[in-house]
């Protein structure tokens, strides 16, 4: 039976097997009760990997449970062996015991050695005689031989010997020393043998229920669920990693893009903005993605319970038969069934809506939805990595199994990161096959630092060390849940407008291919890639992707948010960067509050109350009520409400003297660059343009009031900017005066002055900044018109 971390553990006999026996709580006591004595293995003994008291320096690897049927303990050392794993068993029936370990040699699959993951198994500090890790590229029971063990306690280790990825799934114990037939295949989640062993009950605990179960805890899950759970709902968040942000986490480290607040509801995405990460690069430092802040964020809702470190696995889905004259049959989901990875508790989580935030689409597959997913040419996976330089000379062990490479088989790790385009799986299944796409991500980066250390890359990079790689893959694009609509990218591109048009989408149409030279040469599974980007989306307003991509068509009461939503493979391209897809979870989730009110589906939504949900998303993020039936409150804290092209980001214009005018709002002609890097501008960003390019811009306005104004423009100062540069006023269509002001310079006001002017009441006055014979580049910001006294 797998146990919590920590809790003291005693075997005794019990019929004919040995098993666990755990404090008296209301787990241990449901468990108990329902052991099963297994009928072929006599006195036995099975221990999850997960349930050690102490994991020392191996990491829980829940990624693949799908696959091989369970978390388990990984040796994520990058070239150094990790701290011991270790726990205590105690027994009370001395004897001889057959040990098998599940396992597997993470590399065999390609034919290359020797095994990177080697690791023993200690029993009270003696190792078994087998190393483990060494025997088959698939997961597999490694008989590791004979151990006798005495009446009393026992201190159980696993001793990584290499800090390559050495992997542990569960230990198997059995008095039946003779038998050589390895204990049952359990690549399936929970499959019969193992519960057995765990000693789990026929039927799993029920939780619930709740209004909305969200399965997903990276934005577009946290999004989702912090969005109901301030409008009412109760709310389960479920989430299989122990932090949340998803690829937006310390684990993966990718910064978070897509501009939010902004568009038809600039409102959506200030609840992104309370959680999302700042990092200054991607990957990002561990410290700049605020795993802490992001769960903090989330406990302080009553209306949500967080469950992290669980993993859903299944659903309990029926099929209901649509009323009116159309007959087709549709699925509606009543559970989702969660392992918990740390102790091996078999749960039931109940609701009336659903919310698929996995990425994969795992909850629309398991309950039949439609889905869709591209043949080939896939976006892939990536593991990011970084390095540094150390105060000394580093070493680092040869990579013989890692792929054979010279400095010049990769792309050079500048700025000490390996960044998003260290990706692979283009064409290979996204989701049977994600732990080989995983390892050969790992093959290839430890391969290039090999090349950098120990081969023709040696001599540069003496006190080189790799730092950080990522084992949790960032991956891309896999499964898709077909909605009422599957926007495509004509639609983006053409700015199709739908009536239910909502989340602002302003990355460019993104999508990665194999680079040619890893093509080639790795045809098999390149592990470079590049991006080619669509540049016809609207980064300032953007695209406003239809609600009705976020519902399943067929499951009717499933919706979905994040990169498994309604879209082709192209237009998967700009709608999948994490802000955008938090903001999908935002809109799921106060739609979710509308099903709950009026007891509908998520398709009853657009088609009877599309009116309440636009309501609704034109509301603070932080507004908040306690049911759904309840008054809404906004609270004092609520952000100010942005532009549709976005909050600013610079100094405010009414917050400046006299009547501004941005360069936004200028009437500009030929090439101008925005810019927002150097910061003290007005407004949204600034432009330059070059010098002698034909290129103007003209400030005009309509004083209200006849006067004496002093002209102030504004300007960030640089030592490329023209000395020379032309300003001509023109006031009721004459030319009033010529200017040439030097833009390197700059008041500490941020505004260079231009001098007294008397302006008339009602007409138009126009200042023109131009290029000719500037002196550098010409830069505007905005103008102002001061009154006089």
């Amino acid at each position: 039976m797998s146990v919590r971390p920590n809790w003291p553990v005693e075997f005794v006999p019990r019929a004919s097997k040995l098993m666990w026996v755990l404090p008296i709580t209301s787990l241990a006591i449901a468990l108990l009760a329902c052991c099963v004595t297994p009928k072929v293995w006599g006195e036995s003994l099975f221990v999850e990997a997960e349930s050690f008291a102490d994991r020392g320096g191996w990491e829980l690897d829940t990624q693949f449970i799908e696959q091989m049927g369970s978390p388990y303990l990984l040796a994520h050392g990058i070239g150094r062996p990790v701290d011991d794993a270790k726990t205590t068993i105690s027994v009370n029936e001395p004897g001889e015991y057959r040990v098998w370990v599940r396992t597997l040699d993470w590399v065999a699959r390609w034919g290359a050695s020797p095994s990177p993951g080697r690791f023993q198994v200690l029993f009270d500090g003696k190792p078994l005689e087998p190393t483990f890790g060494t025997e088959s590229p698939d997961w597999h029971w490694h008989d590791g031989g004979l151990v006798r063990l005495d009446e009393g306690d026992h201190e159980l280790r696993l001793h990584d010997l290499t800090g390559f990825d050495g992997r542990c799934d569960c230990l198997y114990l059995t008095t039946e020393v003779d038998r050589t037939t390895p204990p049952p295949s359990v690549d399936d989640v929970l499959s019969p043998w193992r519960r057995e062993q765990l000693g789990l009950p026929e039927k799993p605990v029920t939780k619930g229920p709740y209004d909305l179960v969200v399965v997903g805890g990276g934005y577009a899950g946290m999004g989702a669920a912090l969005s109901a759970a301030r409008m009412g709902c109760r709310v389960a968040l479920i989430q299989d990693r122990g932090v949340l942000g998803g690829n937006g986490s310390s684990e993966v480290r990718v910064w978070a893009m897509g501009n939010i607040r902004r568009g038809k509801f600039p409102r959506i995405g200030e609840i992104i903005e309370e959680f999302c990460d700042h990092a200054t690069k991607s990957p990002g430092r561990y410290e700049e993605f605020g795993d802490d802040k992001k769960e903090a964020i989330v406990l302080v809702e009553s209306n949500i319970d967080l469950m992290l470190n669980h993993f859903a696995y299944a659903v309990d889905a029926h099929d209901v038969e649509k009323g009116g004259s159309d007959s087709k049959m549709t699925r509606h989901i009543d559970a989702v069934r969660i392992l918990n990875t740390q102790t091996g508790e078999d749960l039931r989580v109940t609701g009336e809506m659903f919310v698929d935030g996995t990425g994969h689409g795992w909850i629309g597959e398991w309950a039949g939805a439609e889905t869709d997913m591209t043949d080939r040419g896939r976006m892939g996976m990536s593991n990011m990595w970084s390095w540094a330089e150390a105060d000394s000379t580093k070493s680092f062990p040869e990579t013989p199994w890692a792929l054979d490479l010279q400095m010049a088989d990769f792309p050079y790790p500048r700025d000490h990161h390996g960044q998003w385009f260290w990706e692979s799986g283009f064409d290979l299944d996204p989701i049977n096959e994600a732990e080989a796409i995983r390892d050969w991500n790992l093959r290839a980066v430890y391969g290039a630092f090999n090349a950098m250390k120990n081969r023709d890359g040696a001599a540069d990079h003496a006190t080189a060390e790799l730092t950080w790689v990522a084992y949790v893959g960032g991956p891309r694009e896999s499964r898709r849940i077909m909605g009422d609509v599957v926007l495509t990218q004509d639609d983006v591109v053409a700015k199709r407008e739908f009536p239910d048009g909502c989340v602002p989408s302003t990355w460019s149409i993104d999508l990665h291919y194999p680079k040619e030279q890893y093509a080639t040469k790795y045809p098999e599974n390149p592990f470079i890639s590049y991006a080619v980007h669509d540049r016809r989306v609207d980064r300032s307003y953007g695209y406003p992707v239809p609600y009705r991509c976020f519902y399943s068509r067929n499951v009717d009461n499933l919706f979905m948010a994040g990169r498994c939503i309604s879209v082709t493979h192209e237009a998967l391209g700009t709608v999948r960067v994490m802000k955008t897809c938090g903001m999908m979870g935002e809109v799921v989730g106060k739609a979710a509050s509308i099903c709950t009110l009026n007891g509908c589906l998520p398709r009853d939504v657009y088609e009877s109350h599309l009116d309440e949900l636009l309501t609704l998303l034109r509301l603070p993020g932080k507004a908040r009520r306690s049911t759904p039936s309840s008054d809404i409150v906004i609270p004092d804290d609520a952000m100010e409400e942005a532009s549709s092209i976005g909050p600013m980001s610079g100094r405010k214009p009414h917050d400046l003297p006299g009547l501004v005018i941005d360069d936004r709002d200028a009437i500009r002609t030929g090439e101008w660059i925005e810019g927002t890097g150097l910061r003290g501008y007005v407004g949204w960003s600034y432009r330059y343009a070059q010098e002698n390019s034909a290129s103007a811009a003209r400030f005009e306005t309509k004083p209200e009031k006849a006067g004496r104004y002093r002209l102030k423009i504004y300007n960030q100062p640089h030592a490329n900017r023209g000395t020379t540069v032309p300003v001509t006023l023109v006031i009721a269509g004459k030319t009033a005066s010529h200017l040439r002001i030097n833009q390197r310079v700059t008041p500490e006001s941020g505004a260079i002055d231009g001098g007294e002017f008397e302006l008339p009441a009602g007409e138009t006055v126009s200042v023109v900044v131009s290029t000719e014979n500037a002196g550098g580049l010409i830069h505007i910001d905005a103008i102002a018109w001061e009154w006089v006294e």
